[in-house]
């Protein structure tokens, strides 16, 4: 069973002023808005309790964003040993998102570093993981545009 959520106009608002700053108060929040604190509450309350806002999160400032250094990491898991893996795998913090592929490679991670040499420690540590067959990975160099 689908369950279509439907969102007004201030919902929309809301969910826009969070995404560009979570960390807004609920007092400024309002304010933009134009409602009341206790409607940006329940109106918060309501988004969490039916799963579109599943939480509230860090975004990086562009100078420090500017000074990482990010790859992706390819990799070929055996079979028997995908779930292990997956769990090792979420507990590195350094990568930021994993995706299931088709093709040569199982998955895709999306890492970041702050220098070459913790990005060197950090693809030796995935490549070692009990089930990581064979790792394949490119440095971004240059983010010409993200949507």
């Amino acid at each position: 069973m689908t369950i279509i959520i439907k969102m007004d106009d201030s919902d929309k608002k809301l969910l826009s002023l969070l995404r560009s700053n979570a960390r807004l108060s609920t007092s400024e929040l309002a304010r933009q808005l134009g409602i009341s604190r206790s409607t940006v509450q329940s109106r918060l309350r309501r988004l969490e309790k039916r799963k579109v806002i599943a939480g509230y999160t860090v975004q990086y400032g562009s100078e420090y964003e500017g000074k990482l250094i990010r790859a992706h990491v390819l990799m070929k898991v055996s079979q028997k040993l995908t779930g292990k893996t997956y769990i090792a795998l979420k507990k590195i913090p350094e990568i930021t998102a994993l995706y299931a592929i088709s093709g040569d490679y199982d998955l895709i991670a999306i890492v970041t570093a702050e220098s070459t040499e913790e990005l060197s420690q950090l693809l030796d540590d995935i490549a070692n993981l009990q089930g990581i067959e064979r790792t394949n990975s490119s440095v971004i160099l240059e983010t010409r545009f993200v949507r």
